[in-house]
């Protein structure tokens, strides 16, 4: 699971955490309907913004894009409404070509096992797959991802020239063109071609801050195994690292106010308050106790860090707790089939660790997760369902 925008379920609310779920399900299943199952390995938190992006753009006559899918193990075997339509398929069509090209980037490091030959092939192979299923997702849906993949062709070059006094912001173009364009496109699919230009300028920034933070939070790591860091290599201090995001996030929240939004709530709660706080996580300088940058190890949370999901774990709770918003009790007890495939979703899904309470996977009744407590900045019941009160009038004049 990767992804910059991360946001806590007790900020969220329980209208725009169902909201937020059903777009990361609706991914999770467009990949799975038109790609196959294996394909929803590269479901991530950053993708469901196109869905959420289409979704708030749409009149409110055409707004239903929604269906019920059938019970899963990682909600508890229950049913649930999830994001349907272009959007969720553009989604997963970004998803996968970006993917792709993280899979070539990691290959091309050498990282970990990728850097035993056969397994390097192998992941070649998969790679070159999903680009193929990217382009026909895209095409499907009206969308040429020959631009994604040019740009990231064209980041390669751009890694291999650059050096010492070289532009960050040169280093970061190719991935600003890439969610530039994705961005854009969530206007024609919503019949609003007016919106395209904010939208694109939005996506340019999204772009440039996912490449930073990348880079920040990876420094150390490359520093020690001696990957390329686009910090490292330009010699760009972390001062400047940060002017750039902060300039980047005001500029999201100025292009935002220039898109017309049927109901942009979650869109701009993700990309202007939940990017504030990711840009204050990648440079330690702010964190909520119940954010996931604390993830737990066999040695408990990170040091200093709140309690968090798993790495990789698209349904594990963006905060530690429930992911699906409190689900009401059970209406009765679940035969023993069922019951043992719920009780494999709990344990893949960390549920029974992480989550506050979660449900008995034969008796239905609820219980405490082991390490469900919320973390050190306490309960948030007083706060708004959005954003923390004494936050709202600092970050925007949203009024929310």
């Amino acid at each position: 699971m990767f992804g910059i925008v991360r946001p806590c379920s007790h900020r969220l609310g329980e209208g725009l955490r169902v909201q937020w779920m059903a777009h990361l399900c609706g991914l999770c299943l467009a990949l799975r309907a038109d790609h196959g199952q294996f394909a929803r390995i590269v479901t991530n938190y950053d993708g469901l913004l196109i869905s959420v992006l289409t979704e708030a753009q749409r009149p409110v006559a055409e707004s239903g894009g929604r269906r019920t899918a059938g019970p899963c193990p990682l909600r508890g075997m229950r049913t649930a409404s999830v994001a349907n339509g272009e959007g969720a398929r553009l989604a997963a069509a970004v998803s996968l070509v970006l993917a792709s090209a993280k899979v070539h980037d990691h290959v091309a490091d050498g990282d970990g096992l990728l850097a035993r030959r056969p397994v390097a092939l192998a992941a070649r192979r998969v790679a070159r797959s999903w680009e193929r299923a990217g382009a026909r997702g895209g095409s499907a849906v009206g969308f040429d991802t020959a631009v994604l993949v040019e740009a990231v062709d064209r980041q390669t070059g751009l890694e291999t020239l650059a050096g010492p006094g070289t532009p960050i912001l040169t280093v970061t173009e190719p991935t600003e063109t890439a969610t530039a364009a994705a961005f854009a496109h969530t206007a024609v699919l919503a019949g609003r071609p007016g919106n395209a230009v904010p939208l694109a300028e939005a996506g340019r920034l999204f772009g440039r801050l996912a490449h930073l933070l990348d880079a920040v939070e990876d420094r150390e790591a490359d520093a020690a195994s001696g990957a390329w860091n686009p910090l490292t290599a330009t010699g760009t201090p972390l001062g400047e690292a940060r002017r750039l995001a902060d300039d980047a996030l005001h500029g999201i929240r100025l292009a935002l106010r220039e898109v017309e939004f049927t109901d942009g709530r979650l869109a701009h709660l993700l990309l202007a308050h939940e990017l504030r706080r990711s840009v204050d996580r990648a440079f330690g300088t702010e964190a909520c106790g119940h954010a996931p940058e604390g993830a737990f190890t066999p040695q408990g949370p990170g040091p200093g860090l709140g309690k968090g999901p798993v790495p990789g774990n698209p349904y594990a709770s963006p905060g530690g707790g429930d992911p699906f918003g409190g689900l009401p009790p059970s209406p009765g007890k679940r035969g023993f089939w069922a019951g043992c495939a719920v009780a494999i979703g709990l344990c893949c899904t960390c549920k029974v660790c992480c989550a506050d309470s979660y449900e008995g996977p034969w008796s239905g009744r609820r219980r405490e997760g082991c390490c469900g407590s919320c973390g050190d900045c306490g309960d948030c019941s007083g706060c708004c369902d959005i954003c923390d009160c004494c936050e709202c009038c600092e970050c925007c004049d949203c009024g929310i």
